[in-house]
């Protein structure tokens, strides 16, 4: 059945209704704008169907098997405990229909007009849409919104069946007994940490001189330890030469000579950006070079009118920074002044253990200038996390030694993706660590680890010995 549209005009045209997209398209609705969402996949883009969302269903499933194995800590027994990863996967999809329909209910709630089909700029206010029929529609605005895919390599292409990236590994329905992950960012340490918890052999190798390069030495380092004590190989600063499919399973060469075989291979170096097929010659939008387009601080492009949120607009590859610069894109296209800030990004691995951050590192900070000092605090000294057994990791604040502001914090250890929203509102506005040693923390709570770390960077540890 094709799809007529009547409405060929509209105030803000979005393209792209993944999690940076449908946000702005609400917004714009909100202010009472005529808008049109355009999506050629499904809606919610890569972290709903794709990424965060399916990931992370699937790591919930491997933390309750993880419990299950450990109970007897607790004095429970259970007898030959087992798990059926094709049921935790049916779980995954199940969820991720349920959240899709919900946006659909959304996206119809706020009268915004959904297009299905492929855009592509035939000038910098029409655009051609590919989908069921061929059509064409004028927007006064139009914000971008196309997102990124998995990064392919000529040295290990894709075959969706050995040679797989992250899209390919959450379709499977049988677990692998081997794996190997090229590349130790964020993606490649999640799904270490997912599949070592199921019990798969995982090997990761990172060209980079340790796990989670992007992040604090001391948070790298953590990982990397956690990571040999629960079995996963890591190969660090190893440059991968070749992957080569066979019919039982994949060769992985390193430059060096060295030799890995796994029955898998997951490939996560990175990802493409969406926009080399969209038209941005005929638009007039400038990239560089890589599919990366350059915004200003109202994330509008070189070119009125015209505007780029998410991956393709970010160094921040992050679904909630892509929410956040569809907020600020569609309240300046619809004339009410808004600019993006960088200054407090929360950003979350998950990963076993866990692991936020958000603001500046210590190495970051004393590379701009700061006279910075850190205050860390072990979670094994905290009563909550001794009750519940989860005692591994710490929290470390950034501050500056002149003023106390507080400059970042990085933190290690059970529910860091929760914790990380008090340094978010912290750092945000410019708060000193006095704010937060002055500041009640509910006792016995794993929260009071940053009453405790702000602290220590006072050099007045409550639970610590003295340095001196």
């Amino acid at each position: 059945m094709l799809f007529h549209m009547t409405k060929k005009h509209f105030d803000i045209i979005v393209i792209g209704a993944g999690p940076g997209g449908y946000p702005a398209a609400i917004r714009a609705a909100q202010i009472g704008k005529s808008v049109a969402l355009v999506e050629a996949g499904e809606l919610g883009g890569t972290c709903l169907n794709v990424g965060c969302i399916p990931s992370k269903t699937l790591i919930a499933g491997a933390e309750i098997w993880q419990s299950v194995l450990n109970c007897s800590k607790f004095g429970i027994s259970v007898e030959n405990p087992t798990f059926d990863y094709a049921k935790m996967v049916e779980r995954k999809d199940n969820v991720v229909k349920k959240v899709r329909s919900g946006l659909e209910g959304l996206i119809k709630a706020n009268k915004i007009t959904l297009v299905r089909g492929f855009a592509t700029f035939l000038s910098p206010k029409k655009l051609k849409i590919d989908g069921d029929e061929t059509q064409e529609i004028t927007g006064d605005k139009i914000i971008i919104a196309t997102g990124s895919s998995p990064k392919e390599i000529p040295a290990f292409p894709f075959d969706g069946k050995r040679i797989l990236n992250s899209t390919d590994i959450l379709a499977m329905t049988k677990l692998p007994k081997s794996l190997v992950i090229i590349g130790g960012g964020v993606i490649g340490c999640e799904f270490a940490s997912l599949f070592n918890a199921l019990g798969v052999e995982v090997t990761v190798l990172e060209m980079m001189p340790r796990l989670i390069p992007m992040e604090a030495e001391a948070v790298s380092s953590a990982l990397e330890k956690a990571y040999r004590k629960q079995g996963i190989k890591v190969e660090v600063g190893k440059m991968v030469k070749k992957a080569e499919a066979g019919e039982n399973g994949v060769k992985i060469e390193l430059e060096e000579g060295k030799v890995y075989e796994a029955e898998l291979c997951l490939v996560a170096v990175g990802r493409s950006m969406n926009t080399d097929k969209i038209g941005l010659d005929k638009a007039g939008v400038k990239d560089d070079g890589k599919g990366n387009i350059p915004t200003n601080e109202k994330m509008e492009t070189n070119v009125e009118g015209i505007y780029a949120i998410g991956d393709i607009a970010s160094k921040w590859w992050l679904a909630h920074v892509a929410s956040h610069q569809g907020l600020v894109a569609a309240s300046n296209a619809c004339g009410k002044p808004a600019r993006m800030h960088y200054d407090a990004v929360p950003s979350v691995i998950f990963t076993h253990p866990e692991i936020a951050t958000c603001g500046l590192s210590l190495e970051e900070a004393i590379d701009q200038g700061y006279d910075a000092t850190v205050g860390a605090f072990p979670f094994q000294a905290l009563g909550k996390s001794q009750a519940s057994l989860k005692t591994e990791g710490f929290a470390q604040i950034v501050t500056d030694k002149k003023t106390h502001q507080i400059l970042g914090a990085q933190i290690v250890g059970t529910e860091a993706s929760t914790l990380i929203a008090e340094m978010a509102v912290a750092i945000g506005n410019e708060l000193t660590v006095e704010c937060i040693t002055e500041t009640i923390h509910a006792h016995p709570t794993v929260a009071e680890v940053w009453m405790e770390a702000a602290l220590v960077a006072f050099e007045t540890p409550l639970h610590l010995p003295p340095k001196r």
